[in-house]
């Protein structure tokens, strides 16, 4: 696309400069939000289109980065073209070639938005042309084909990338806010857009992702089919092959080798799907089931693998010292005795491949490519002698193809060995297919390398185990004396049955004979025998045994790097280290190769052997059943490209590696879980402080939706209440004794909903609230409370309130108790704050939700004193964050509603999500009141503020003997007395006893209390004693009526002192004010809620909590102010008091 154009170059910049002055420098990575590649756009006019402006101006390839634009329209308009941007010469930075074209849009079109641009190149996937950056903090747009200037980015893959890795940069786009937000708010205030902030452990993938130049990637033939091969091929091939043919008979020998194949087949379809769902790094079997499963079983697996292949370096090294050990004995060569002799060449052969490991990943796989040619030569070899019969063979059992052998061999012949016996002789020879996935960090495109490399290897080495099964059970005998002159002569000819007599052999003594060495049973280096060339198979065994110690020394490092990076296990973080352009981990080298020669000294590989194999099928179980999980979840990001598994067959797969490993050896299969159950444990334990997106995580969503969607089906039942509360904390940490109590008794048994209702005088941040609605639920986590925190913004509490009252909640699983803290300053403040506070009762018990109010005479809100660093995660603690400043409202207001805390000031600065100075917000002027320095000395509290703190965590501490006294005057369905039974079953409360107090008539106390110890023995609730107070209605003390007068007189109406039309007028602006016919109509009430403290600072002074039934107001007939009057001399002067009011529908019932 090009257009012609008549001004020069500069015209060109200055196009893209709206203030006509230099171009701003190129933002860096870090600095820039967005990278934007434009786009030439063709001209309207059909006659600007010559020849000669075809040929002058190209267009990058780039152009393919912006789907969507517009290829030329000779038919296009210019009115069309107007108001787009045009950039020509874009390929040229240096200014030459066409000139832009008069029809460019005009400055005025650039102004636009405050667009700001700045020019820098980038070595990305456009080849390294330049792209233009906007700078994004000042209001920038993007410049797109859609007609218009706009900053919506169209999709692109570099949005969706979580590090800055190999494979291209980590790009952010536009967030909701900034495209939707109004323009005066400033944009960018977060550095991710989408919740994509990187680990400790991403964040090093990154670094060494551009440090790492010229890294060595392998293909899937080198890096997977080979490795996998070789793996696969050990030295069961050529030295045991023959001898469980001799056991079990071709017939069974290919079943031994079809259900191995099965096993690790379906294996290696899990793997592949896995593998093929998403990008895969380093750390192979470990990699995969963690990010499948989660860190506990990924931790664990990861372990135990990487040891697995540390020890089976030992095994396969051993396997190889013990061959040569045969060799020099054979040429009678020994330099010590036979043990010693093993261990020294075998740490020779782990230094000389340890060495081969070090000098880097392209080394090891030039050793691989060797010994896989020396390999697949020795078994080319062994077919090759198989139709090369020869005489002086003939008495070792070797007679070349026939059937007469073939069908003699086909059906077992145990000797001391059962089917299982031999099948667990093979089957470690059939593993090793992780061997490609455990380097997926050196693979070029590990989703495609591994599923191809892994499920051909299984299919070639099969084949070949199936080829050498039948080949050497059709051309050798079971028994060979390997004595020439065992024939037989014409006349026993008839009584010989053995194969062997049709070729003049009599083998027979050989079966009860033990002197005979030859034949499939006896002699285990029949392939040797058969070969065409003997030396070529002894070279494929030292093949087969160092190429799988070669690939298990190489992958244990892998893989415990990679356990190590993610900081599972801390202790063992100094091994996550990398050396050089390919990330070698050296210390796991040289850790992988001290436990492989603690081994090789030992020596005793016959019961490490089983051991290993158990960790081994330990991982393919945990990776088919990754696959199993994940499908079970359902979850929509389980998306693997290789479509060729099932969910089913993969459980399958899982169940029979764990039968395999009990047919292996059982001892070992229990020791492998206790050891996996056991790490298991240890990082459930730990919790590291990672998110993977495990399947564990979406089936545990799947199965909460699930049940809360079934549960919603069903109808309450009285048996089945739970108390569920809606907590109006405020912060979940301002008001830490409401929290602690309520969880009390609602732990493991109902709701809990921290609610918090935010008022300011800004416009609500909803951004901000969820940021702090994820911030607190997680301090409420780390403090081991099962609540949920739910803020809501609202022009008033009592609006909020309603929000929270109606829409908490999902189905059954909604609050049914509102719980409150008392408003201890409510004659301090605003008393509308009062109005709304006894409004928010009201609503309460309008929705049917029962009331609680809890009063501390201390006093409940610390928001003032608590420092807000014990909140901050470890990650925000360690941003730097040393000097911590907690601010108060200046009016000291000790204790403020309940959904909130102690002012509107507090409200919005409490939070540890406010991170900036909110004072131009119109938020009250704050002071620091205790300052924490780097030493964490902290300011002395004052008496007042002791006490409180003091008084706000007495409920966190064992209760010991002592007593709650439970005052239930009024049946409002038994929540009153549930309540207290809930908290005595717990482990802080379990000392104390209930004593129940009832009122009653004087002459028939007995009656009465009878009456309620019959009730709670039906109700199974146990009590300590029960009184039945006679004397509720005796008259209070005249002195407490007197302070009661002195209480509510500011609050009065005083209607008879006023005109008529003046009272009502002060009555509709201030409806708190308390009229006089109100105080006398409720003037027994009034007597009875005096009355009341008396009796309970005469019997309850001394409890450990009061529960007690909540006097109710009739709504419109009792002023707030009376009503908090009623509450405040009530409640006053006395130990932890809970006011309870149900709504009046049974929670208790005696009936089964």
């Amino acid at each position: 696309m090009s257009a012609p154009s008549s001004t020069p170059p500069a015209a060109e910049n200055d196009l893209l400069r709206p203030d006509g002055g230099q171009n701003p420098p190129g933002p860096t990575h870090s600095q820039s939000r967005f990278q934007v590649d434009l786009v030439a756009e063709a001209a309207a006019a059909v006659e600007d289109k010559s020849p000669s402006s075809e040929t002058s101006t190209t267009v990058p390839s780039s152009e393919m980065a912006t789907p969507g634009a517009a290829p030329d329209d000779p038919g296009a308009s210019g009115e069309e073209a107007k108001g787009r941007f045009r950039v020509v010469n874009f390929a040229d930075p240096s200014g030459a070639g066409s000139p832009a074209s008069p029809e460019a849009a005009p400055v005025e079109g650039v102004r636009n938005g405050d667009t700001v641009m700045s020019e820098t190149s980038l070595h990305s996937s456009t080849g390294g042309q330049h792209h233009y950056h906007y700078d994004t903090h000042t209001n920038t747009y993007y410049l797109r084909t859609f007609g218009h200037n706009t900053i919506d980015a169209v999709p692109n893959i570099d949005f969706y990338r979580q590090t800055a890795a190999p494979l291209g940069e980590k790009l952010i786009r536009p967030t909701l806010s900034e495209l939707h937000d109004e323009l005066d708010k400033e944009p960018f205030e977060d550095g991710f857009a989408n919740g994509d902030e990187l680990t400790p452990a991403e964040e090093a993938a990154a670094k060494e992702a551009l440090e790492s130049k010229g890294v060595v990637k392998f293909g899937w033939i080198k890096g997977v089919l080979v490795r996998c091969m070789l793996n696969i091929w050990g030295v069961m091939l050529f030295i045991r092959m023959s001898w469980i043919v001799g056991q079990a008979g071709i017939a069974l020998s290919c079943l031994i080798v079809a259900m191995a194949t099965v096993v690790t087949t379906i294996t290696g379809l899990s793997t592949s799907a896995i593998a093929t769902n998403g990008f895969v790094r380093g750390g192979g079997a470990y990699y995969l089931i963690s990010r499948s499963l989660g860190p506990e079983f990924g931790g664990s697996i990861g372990l135990i693998f990487a040891f697995a292949n540390a020890v089976a370096v030992a095994m396969y090294v051993v396997g190889f010292a013990e061959t040569v050990v045969e060799l020099l004995d054979g040429a009678d060569a020994l330099m010590t005795d036979e043990i010693n002799d093993i261990r020294i060449i075998g740490t020779i052969t782990v230094i000389l491949l340890l060495g081969i490991s070090v000098a880097g990943m392209e080394w090891e796989a030039k050793a691989q490519i060797f010994l896989l040619f020396v390999l697949i030569t020795a078994i080319i070899n062994f077919f090759i002698g198989t139709f090369i019969p020869i005489k002086s063979k003939e008495s070792m059992g070797f007679f070349g193809y026939d059937g007469s052998i073939m069908w003699e061999n086909m059906g077992p012949d145990f000797r001391k060995e059962t089917f299982f016996s031999v099948f667990a002789i093979f089957f470690p020879a059939a593993t090793g297919i992780l061997a490609g996935a455990n380097i997926s960090g050196d693979l070029a495109d590990p989703q495609l390398a591994i599923p191809k490399g892994t499920l051909l290897a299984i299919l070639i080495t099969g084949i070949v185990y199936l080829g050498v099964a039948i080949s050497t059970g059709s051309c050798i005998v079971r028994y060979a004396s390997g004595n020439v002159s065992d024939t037989v002569s014409s006349q026993f000819m008839t009584n010989c049955t053995d194969a062997s007599c049709k070729f003049g052999y009599d083998f027979s003594s050989c079966k009860s004979d033990k002197d005979c060495r030859y034949g499939l049973h006896k002699d285990f280096q029949v392939m040797s025998m058969v070969s065409g060339f003997g030396p070529i198979i002894t070279a494929g065994i030292f093949s087969a045994t160092l190429s799988s110690a070669l690939a298990s020394l190489v992958s244990a490092p892998k893989v415990f790097q990679a356990l190590c990076k993610d900081n599972i296990y801390p202790s063992l973080s100094m091994f996550a280290k990398g050396y050089g352009k390919n990330n070698e981990p050296l210390r796991g080298y040289i850790l992988t190769f001290v436990i492989a020669l603690a081994f090789i000294l030992i020596a005793e590989l016959n019961v490490i052997a089983p051991i290993i194999s158990n960790f081994f099928l330990a991982s393919y179980a945990l990776i088919n059943f990754s696959v199993f999980h994940a499908s079970l979840a359902n979850s929509p990001g389980w998306r693997p490209s290789f479509k060729y598994y099932n969910m089913w067959v993969s459980l399958a797969g899982a169940v029979l590696c764990c039968v395999v490993m009990f047919v292996i050896n059982w001892w070992a299969a229990l020791f492998t879980n206790v050891i996996v159950l056991g790490l298991y444990i240890y990082v459930n334990y730990k919790k590291p402080d990672v998110n993977w997106g495990s399947s564990t995580q979406a089936l545990t969503y799947h199965q909460a939706l699930t049940h809360t969607l079934h549960l919603s089906g069903v109808e309450d039942h009285i048996k089945n209440f739970r108390p569920q509360c809606l907590v109006m904390t405020g912060y979940p940490n301002s008001r830490p004794a409401l929290l602690d109590l309520v969880h009390s008794f609602t732990k493991n048994v109902g709701l809990m909903v921290c609610g918090h209702v935010r008022t300011g005088y800004r416009r609500p941040n909803f951004k901000d609230l969820a940021t702090e609605q994820s911030r607190y639920q997680r301090w409420l986590l780390k403090n081991e409370t099962k609540a949920f925190y739910t803020p809501v913004f609202a022009e008033d509490m009592r609006q909020g309130s309603q929000f929270l009252l109606q829409a908490t909640g999902l189905g059954r699983l909604k609050p049914n108790t509102l719980v409150l803290g008392f408003k201890n300053d409510w004659r301090d403040g605003d008393m509308m704050n009062v109005e709304t506070y006894m409004s928010i009762i009201h609503d309460a018990f309008d929705f049917q939700y029962g009331a609680v109010i809890l009063r501390l005479k201390e006093g409940l809100d610390v928001s003032h004193i608590h420092g807000q660093d014990d909140l901050l995660s470890s990650q925000e603690k360690s941003s730097g964050m040393k000097d911590v400043i907690v601010s108060i409202d200046t009016s000291k207001d000790s204790d403020g509603d309940s959904s909130k805390p102690s002012s509107k000031a507090t409200s919005l600065q409490n939070s540890p999500a406010t991170q900036k100075d909110d004072d131009d917000d119109g938020k009250a002027p704050t002071q620091p009141l205790l300052k924490k320095d780097k030493k964490n000395a902290t300011v002395p509290l004052n008496v007042c503020d002791q006490r409180l703190l003091e008084a706000s965590q007495q409920f966190q501490k064992k209760q010991g003997k002592g007593t709650v006294d439970v005052w239930w005057l009024f049946d409002d369905g038994g929540l009153t007395l549930l309540i207290p039974y809930l908290l005595t079953n717990k482990k802080r409360w379990k000392d104390c006893k209930i004593r129940v107090f009832i009122g009653g008539k004087i002459n028939r106390i007995d009656h009465d209390r009878r009456a309620m110890a019959t009730l709670l023995s039906k109700f199974r609730i146990d009590f300590s004693d029960i009184t039945v107070l006679g004397d509720v209605n005796t008259k209070p003390k005249k002195e407490h009526v007197t302070a009661f007068e002195e209480l509510i007189e500011p609050y009065r109406l005083k209607e008879d002192d006023m005109e008529q039309e003046a009272a009502e007028r002060l009555k509709n602006s201030e409806p708190w004010r308390i009229t006089d016919n109100e105080l006398e109509l409720y003037r027994a009430k009034t007597n009875r809620q005096i009355r009341l403290n008396e009796l309970l600072k005469e019997h309850s002074s001394t409890a450990n909590l009061i529960v007690m039934s909540l006097p109710l107001a009739r709504k419109g007939a009792v002023s707030s102010a009376l009503y908090m009057a009623w509450l405040e001399v009530l409640s006053k002067d006395l130990p932890p008091i809970l006011l309870v009011r149900g709504n009046h529908q049974s929670v208790l019932t005696f009936y089964s």
